[in-house]
């Protein structure tokens, strides 16, 4: 498509990357000369209603934000049924491109890119705007990667939703990249702030230390250790991380919303804090008990959560002021009524147990015609439409 010129004003030139909706270019505004890019939609997605829908969500969520920490969008078409988006231009690394080279960063260039990486998702979620696909190949790092000398800006929008707009994605449904998924997010629940927050999490945390807080080869897999299973905090792989660094990062990786940063902003001043030194951890004296894994644990990346009563945060609740009363004697019932009892009982544990039989020999007939795909890094959405498919082709 090099050459090529969209809505008599955009050249387009080399490509800048592709994913499964989309391919990016370099381009020559014509009319302002200047240099963007843009971003056109796959050819086989172009009659399809609901992307071509998804696609224009993204340019007119994202138009509105004007923000040093965000990539701008310019201006939205469609040509000759090609679909694209024109946005700025960044000269620079992606956060994926500088765990390839570089292995890991230095703390204080970790804290400079959440930093910055907040600003922006703040401004977003302000602006009613949930991003739900924070990963490094959307973080965009410009000048030298050194505190005070880098810009980092997000980008790729590409699945974001207005906080106030009517539910788009079915309630169940999980989108986003399955390795920086929150725990609500693997769960179908409505993504918030904090979301966005346990995402980024992930990503300095891979900064840290070269490696993903969780590792899994399934979402079901990726939900068990999420719930039964905490990450080892980043100085036990970095021992030039602080401390107070790596509980900052720890704290955004909390799987209850209530004890992780509740706020991109709450998460740059605990990152900021943590870099001069301050404790922003929260007592796990109160930490709720969990039950155990069903899967191996991992030897390395995680470790089974503390089994500790969490109750310091909150208030002891009051005691009673009044003096139970006595226990009322208990009626004795009948032979023949536990009998009945009994009887019911078994037959509807009997009825319950066939339909959930049934309900596997179902699922189970119809996943084996599913391929297997590598999910790590990849849209969840798309795993998703693709086994809808399969299921679909199954069923006529």
């Amino acid at each position: 498509m090099s050459n090529t010129v969209l809505g008599d004003r955009y050249e387009l030139h080399e490509k800048l990357g592709s994913g499964g909706m989309s391919n990016v270019y370099r381009a020559k505004d014509q009319i302002l000369e200047r240099n963007v890019a843009v971003k056109v939609l796959a050819e086989h997605l172009s009659d399809d209603d609901r992307f071509v829908a998804r696609f224009r969500r993204e340019a007119l969520a994202v138009a509105k934000l004007i923000h040093p920490n965000i990539v701008q969008v310019y201006d939205t078409g469609v040509d000759h049924g090609r679909h694209f988006i024109v946005m700025e231009c960044v000269e620079g690394r992606s956060g994926a491109q500088i765990l390839k080279s570089d292995g890991v960063l230095d703390p204080e260039t970790t804290v400079e890119i959440g930093v910055q990486a907040c600003a922006g998702l703040e401004y977003a979620h302000r602006h009613g705007i949930i991003h739900r696909d924070v990963k490094p190949g959307n973080l965009m790092v410009l000048g030298d990667d050194a505190p005070g000398e880098m810009t980092c800006k997000l980008t790729d929008f590409g699945i974001a939703r207005l906080a106030e707009q009517t539910r788009i994605t079915q309630v169940g449904s999980v989108v986003g990249t399955a390795a920086y998924l929150a725990p609500e997010q693997v769960r179908g629940e409505e993504a918030t702030p904090a979301t966005d927050v346990y995402a980024l999490g992930v990503v300095l945390y891979q900064f840290l230390t070269g490696r993903l807080p969780y590792e899994g080869s399934s979402l079901a897999e990726l939900a068990v250790r999420q719930q039964n299973e905490k990450p080892l905090p980043p100085i036990t792989y970095n021992s030039d991380v602080p401390e107070t660094v790596s509980a900052s990062v720890m704290r955004a990786l909390e799987g209850d919303k209530e004890i992780r940063f509740p706020t991109a902003g709450a998460f740059s001043d605990g990152l900021e804090r943590g870099l001069r030194g301050e404790d922003v951890t929260v007592s796990l004296d109160d930490e709720k008990p969990r039950t155990s894994a069903t899967f191996p644990l991992a030897e390395t990346a995680t470790r089974p959560m503390e089994r500790t009563a969490r109750t310091a945060h909150r208030p002891a609740p009051a005691q009673p002021r009044y003096t139970s009363p006595a226990p009322r004697p208990v009626k004795k019932r009948s032979f023949m009524g536990r009998v009945g009892r009994f009887l019911i009982g078994l037959i509807v544990m009997i009825m319950i147990a066939a339909v959930v039989a049934g309900a596997v020999i179902a699922v189970t007939d119809r996943a084996a015609s599913v391929k297997v795909r590598e999910w790590a890094g990849q849209s969840v959405d798309d795993l998703s439409d693709e086994l809808k498919q399969t299921l679909r082709d199954n069923t006529r």
